[in-house]
């Protein structure tokens, strides 16, 4: 029987360490902080949970537009306790980290509390203890990225694992970075009736995003009262109560509370990788192929470490992966390509398979077809009138090449979307399944019977 260490109790840690139990090996697990990592404890649910409850405040105040007031007719007022709001965060990663430790215990993994270092021999030391395996994987996270110009203080300059200890909204939130952290938090804070500032270093939002959708976006945050600002942020200060952001054209913001969303930096720095050999990339993240092997016999590494994508599904993904080379199972490697992820703004936004600006660049011959979610009878139901669903259907073989929702529940939404690129499905066979109706995956459909009969001489777009 083989026995697995794993150094890292994130999604790429658990999920590898039940696939292993799975297949009969002995697991341990070693991790310092708690079960689930950046993903449960100070990333994706905390700060989704606060995206869930700026939402539902939104939903509320929009309660008279689909026929519920007051009692005495006033309209529906609002405000956010944003020490409850915290509160319920911490209480619900806390739940959720449980939950994962007590399902590992359950299946037999042994779990180890501790800071975990790599050995020359390549096993991991807690301690005074060290626990040699016949693999090792690694799945070290990652942190917020820091500016030596502007430190957080936990306070007034924030990094986004600082947001939770506030007790009170901001009055001006300023936030540097227009990347996936600094929209969801920017608009987060806006729609829980802060002032927010976002600064861009290009003329929109997400900029690696599909340019429709980001554009969208963009006209959102304005008509909802943000201000963005173009330019490079180079240094943020307190000054009393207040902190001031210098951009690098010499202009300066002033607000209560400074975000500072400008990326992330592996954990690979102090636990021994050098010395065992494991190779790391120029930008300190763990070199890995597709099956997530090191340079190192007997390592492997997944997730945020790794600088694959910054997705916990994907530090899942290769956890398992890894866990099926090692023990013998069949092995599917990992396909960039089938990877499906969401902004969680309001529209969401959510992708799956190639982006239009990629099958351009690879010469694909390609046809597009959108619909606006406006239109959609269940969308009409709901109040939604802002979002799309487009799909790059391939003019020769028919099938779905990529996708891109913006809406309301985007992120369940294009499943289908997901399962259609990664198992080769042409636009026709997504039109032939059936839908509800009413419901919005219904324009998923729609779109797809649009793009039916399209031919390479008629594509309007590829080379």
């Amino acid at each position: 029987m083989s026995h697995v260490v794993i150094l890292g109790g994130g999604p790429g840690g658990y999920e590898a360490a039940l696939v292993a139990r799975k297949a009969g090996a002995d697991v341990t697990l070693v991790e310092r902080n708690g079960l689930g990592g950046n993903a449960v404890l100070t990333d994706v649910v905390p700060s989704k949970t606060v995206i869930a409850t700026a939402e539902w405040r939104s939903i509320a105040e929009r309660a008279p537009e689909l026929g519920i007031v007051a009692d005495d007719g006033a309209p529906v007022r609002t405000r956010v306790d944003l020490a409850a709001v915290n509160a319920r965060v911490h209480e619900l990663a806390s739940r959720q980290s449980a939950d994962i430790a007590a399902r590992l215990e359950a299946e037999g993994v042994r779990i180890v509390h501790g800071e975990g270092v790599v050995t020359p021999s390549r096993g991991v030391r807690v301690g005074d203890q060290e626990i040699q395996g016949d693999a090792l994987l690694l799945a070290l996270g990652a942190r917020p990225r820091r500016m030596a110009t502007a430190e957080p203080d936990g306070e007034r300059i924030l990094s986004w694992t600082d947001l939770y200890s506030l007790t009170a909204l901001p009055d001006h939130l300023i936030v540097v970075g227009s990347g996936v952290t600094g929209a969801e938090f920017a608009e987060a804070y806006a729609l829980l009736g802060a002032r927010v500032t976002l600064i861009a270093s290009q003329d929109r939002v997400l900029p690696r995003e599909d340019p429709e959708a980001s554009a969208m976006l963009t006209d959102v945050f304005r008509e909802r009262g943000m201000t963005l600002v173009g330019g490079r942020a180079a240094a943020a200060r307190r000054d009393g109560d207040d902190v001031v952001v210098t951009l690098e054209d010499g202009r300066e913001i002033r607000g209560s509370h400074c975000l500072m969303a400008v990326g992330s930096v592996p954990n690979t720095d102090g636990v021994g990788l050098a010395e065992a050999g494991i190779r790391l990339d120029e930008r300190g993240y763990v070199a890995v192929d597709k099956v997530s092997r090191t340079s190192a016999p007997g390592v492997y590494a997944a997730g945020d470490c790794t600088g694959v994508l910054p997705l916990a599904s994907v530090a899942a993904a290769q956890g398992r992966i890894a866990m099926a080379h090692v023990l013998g199972d069949a092995v599917r490697p990992l396909q960039l390509g089938h990877i499906s992820s969401t902004v969680f703004t309001a529209p969401e936004i959510a992708t799956v398979g190639a982006s239009e600006a990629d099958l351009i660049k690879r010469g694909i011959f390609y046809r597009v077809e959108r619909l606006d979610l406006a239109r959609n009878p269940r969308a009409k139901m709901l109040g939604i009138d802002q979002g799309f669903v487009k799909i790059f259907g391939h003019t020769v073989t028919g099938h779905v090449l990529g996708a891109v929702i913006v809406g309301s529940r985007a992120s369940e939404h294009v499943y289908a979307l997901s399962l259609a690129v990664a198992n080769r499905l042409t636009v026709d066979q997504v039109a032939d399944a059936f839908t509800v109706y009413p419901s919005l995956s219904g324009t998923t459909g729609e779109v797809a019977r649009s793009l039916h009969g399209m031919r390479e001489d008629d594509a309007p777009h590829g080379t």
